[in-house]
C-alpha cells in the first residue's frame, strides 16, 4: 500500500550519535519518565547504533491518517498520539543497528539496518488506551510496514483473552479504507492476499505452537499468564525474520500470580539495568542490561499515598482523556474505608501489584449496621414467623459452629436482618479463653455463645436448633459448607426433614463471589442488622479476603487470623436467598426505600 511506501522509504544511515532530543528531555525532566531516558541511552551506546529522526517523524505524523478510534465519544476520530504514545513509537522505530547477514543472491556477508528493540514490555493501568495503543501497533508492524510471508500472533491466558486485541485490530483496520481494501478479516485471524500475510489468533496453552516463524507476536495481560512457554515458542521461531518484535501489554495483578509478577520485576530491572554492556565500565548493580527491550511503565511506587491525585496523574499518563479525574475521585471516595476497594483502586489505577488476600470490612462500618447493639437479645423472638433463609458452617470438633438466620427485608424492615447461634465445647472454654486471648468466657456469660457437653461440639444441639427455626420461622432453603456437615445433613433428613430445603454452597470464589459482594453492599448502604451480636463483631474483624485473577472475592477462613464461621454461614444464608426467583435484587431494596 501506499503508506507502506512512505514509511519504507528511509534516507541512508547517519553516523551514530546520542545527542538527546528535546522530547526525550520533556518525557524524563518535565513527565518524570526515567525509562524514556535510560531507554535513549541504552540504545545509543549499541555498537554502530543511530537514530533515523527522519522515519520517525514520518510514523508519529502519519498515525492519525492510518488508525481511528473505535469506542464511545472517540469512534471514528483519528488516533492522535498521546505523549507517552508518541515517544513509545519514536523510541520503536527510530533506533537502528547494522547486523550481519549473507546476502540470499550472492551468499556473501552483508550488512543490513535494522530496529535496535525488539520487545516492548508497556505496563499502565486500566483505561489508558492500552487496547488500541496494542493493536495499532500490530497493525503498523505486521501491515503497514509488513514484509511478504509475514506471521502475526496473538495470544493471552486464553483464546477468550486473547481475542480482544484481535479483534480491536479488525475495529480499526474497518475503520480506514486501505486498510479494510488490502486485508481480509476472518473469524479468528486476519489475512493480506498481496503479501501472503497472516495474522491468527492462539489459544493460550502452548501445545502444537511450534514451527511457526513469526514477524509479530502481541501477548496481552501478562499478569494473567500460567506459564511463558507459549510466548517462548513463539519469540524462537522468529529467528529467520530480520526484525521481529514482540508487544506485551498488562496492568498489574496479584502478587500470587508468579508469571505475571516475574514478568512485572523483570521489567523494572531492566529499567535499573547498566546503560553499557557488563564489563565495559558500566556497574551492573541488582538490573538487567537488555538493550533489545522496551519497557514502558506507568506506576504509582510502593510508598506514594494512593488518594494523593499526584499520584494518580504519575500513574495515568492519558488522566482527563482517559480516565477523568472525576471518575478516579468517586472510586478513590469509595475505596476510602474501604480495605478490598483499595486494593481493587490500586491494582487497577494505580498499576500496583496486591495481595491475594485482603482486610475486608472496617469494624466500624460493621458497627454502624447495629441501630440498637443489644437487638441480637430480642430478634429470635421478635421475628417469629417471618419469612427467612438459614446457613450454618460446621466447625471441626473443638472449635465454634455458627447457625444463621437471615430475614429478607421488606418494605417495613428494609434492612436484612440476621439471628446468630454459635456453639463451642464446654470442656475448653476457660483454657481456651487464657491461650487464644479471645473472651469466649465472656460470650458464654453473656448467652452469645452457647456451649456442648464435653470436648467436642456435639452436632445434635445444632441439629436441635435448625429443628426449632424451622418451626419458628418460615425457612426457605438452608444453605451450608458440605464440609463436616454429612452427619448433620443426614441425621435432618431421617427426623423427617424436607432434604430438598438444604442446598450446598461449595466455598470457592465462583460460588460465593456474588452472595459475598451483596454482603459488602449491604453492609456499606446500611441494608443489614446484626443486631450488634458481639461475636459476629468478633468475627467479622477477623475476616479476609480473598481474590481471583478478576478480583471477584470471598472470605479466606485460611488466611483470616482467627475464626469466621458466623460470617461464611451468613454468606451461605445469602447465597441461597439470591438464588431463589423470589427475592428481591439490592437494587429493588435501594428502590423500594426511596419509593
Amino acid at each position: 500500500m501506499d503508506t507502506a511506501e512512505k514509511i519504507a522509504d528511509l534516507p541512508p544511515p547517519q553516523p551514530p550519535h546520542a545527542v538527546e532530543p528535546a522530547w526525550i528531555s520533556t518525557a524524563a525532566d518535565v513527565h518524570g519518565w526515567r525509562w524514556v531516558r535510560v531507554a535513549w541511552q541504552r540504545a545509543a551506546a549499541v555498537p554502530g547504533a543511530w537514530f533515523d529522526a527522519a522515519k520517525a517523524d514520518k510514523v508519529v505524523a502519519l498515525w492519525p491518517t492510518i488508525f481511528r478510534l473505535t469506542e464511545d465519544r472517540f469512534d471514528g476520530h483519528p488516533f492522535h498520539l498521546a505523549f507517552w504514545q508518541e515517544v513509545t513509537v519514536r523510541l520503536l522505530v527510530g533506533w537502528k543497528a547494522p547486523v550481519e547477514i549473507v546476502d540470499p543472491a550472492t551468499r556473501l556477508p552483508s550488512f543490513v539496518h535494522v530496529r535496535i528493540f525488539r520487545r516492548l514490555m508497556l505496563w499502565v493501568p486500566r483505561k489508558n488506551g492500552k487496547s488500541e495503543f496494542l493493536a495499532a501497533l500490530a497493525i503498523l508492524f505486521w501491515s503497514v510496514e509488513g514484509v511478504q510471508g509475514g506471521q502475526g500472533y496473538c495470544f493471552a491466558r486464553d483464546e477468550k483473552q486473547g481475542d480482544v486485541p484481535l479483534k480491536k485490530m479488525k475495529a480499526i483496520i474497518a475503520k480506514d479504507e486501505r486498510l479494510s481494501g488490502s486485508i481480509t478479516s476472518l473469524k479468528k485471524s486476519l489475512w493480506i492476499p498481496e503479501k501472503s500475510a497472516s495474522f491468527e489468533l492462539l489459544s493460550g496453552k502452548p501445545d502444537g505452537k511450534h514451527g511457526r516463524s513469526p514477524t509479530v507476536s502481541v501477548g496481552d495481560e501478562m499478569h494473567e499468564w500460567k506459564t511463558l512457554d507459549l510466548a517462548t515458542f513463539i519469540r524462537q521461531g522468529m529467528g529467520a525474520r530480520l526484525q521481529p518484535i514482540e508487544l506485551f501489554a498488562s496492568t498489574a495483578g496479584l502478587r500470587s500470580a508468579r508469571i505475571g509478577y516475574d514478568l512485572f520485576d523483570e521489567s523494572q530491572k531492566i529499567i535499573d539495568g547498566p546503560i553499557l554492556p557488563p564489563g565495559d565500565g558500566d556497574d551492573e548493580g541488582h538490573g538487567l542490561y537488555d538493550p533489545s527491550t522496551l519497557v514502558v511503565l506507568f506506576a504509582a511506587d510502593a510508598d506514594d499515598d494512593w488518594q494523593d491525585e499526584a499520584v494518580w496523574r504519575k500513574a495515568n499518563p492519558n488522566l482527563g482523556l482517559s480516565p477523568t479525574i472525576d471518575f478516579l475521585r468517586r472510586e478513590a471516595k469509595l475505596a476510602k474505608a474501604n480495605p478490598r476497594a483499595e486494593s481493587n483502586f490500586r491494582r487497577y489505577h494505580l498499576n500496583q501489584w496486591v495481595e491475594a488476600v485482603s482486610r475486608w470490612i472496617p469494624v466500624k462500618k460493621w458497627d454502624a449496621c447495629a441501630p440498637d447493639p443489644l437487638a441480637w437479645k430480642r430478634y429470635a423472638d421478635e421475628l417469629r414467623g417471618q419469612t427467612c433463609y438459614g446457613g450454618f458452617d460446621i466447625s471441626s470438633t473443638r472449635d465454634i459452629t455458627a447457625l444463621i438466620w437471615w430475614f429478607l427485608p421488606t418494605i417495613e424492615m428494609p434492612r436484612v436482618r440476621l439471628v446468630a447461634r454459635f456453639w463451642a465445647p464446654a470442656e475448653n472454654i476457660e483454657a481456651r479463653s487464657k491461650t487464644d486471648r479471645v473472651d469466649y468466657d465472656r460470650y458464654v456469660a453473656m448467652g452469645a455463645l452457647e456451649t456442648t457437653p464435653g470436648d467436642y461440639v456435639d452436632q445434635s444441639y445444632v441439629q436441635a436448633a435448625i429443628a426449632e427455626g424451622m418451626t419458628r420461622y418460615q425457612v426457605e432453603k438452608i444453605g451450608y459448607d458440605p464440609w463436616n456437615a454429612t452427619k448433620l445433613y443426614t441425621d435432618l433428613v431421617n427426623e423427617g426433614m424436607d432434604g430438598e430445603r438444604f442446598v450446598q454452597v461449595r466455598q470457592g470464589i465462583p460460588s460465593l463471589g456474588e452472595s459475598t459482594k451483596q454482603f459488602e453492599k449491604l453492609v456499606y448502604a446500611g441494608l443489614l442488622d446484626h443486631g450488634g451480636h458481639p461475636i459476629l463483631r468478633w468475627m467479622m474483624g477477623n475476616t479476609l479476603v480473598r481474590f481471583d485473577r478478576n478480583m471477584n472475592f470471598a472470605p479466606d477462613k485460611e488466611h483470616s487470623r482467627e475464626k469466621i464461621d458466623g460470617i461464611a454461614a451468613s454468606i451461605n444464608a445469602n447465597a441461597v436467598a439470591l438464588a431463589a426467583e423470589t427475592v428481591p435484587s439490592f437494587d429493588d431494596v435501594l428502590n423500594s426505600i426511596a419509593a
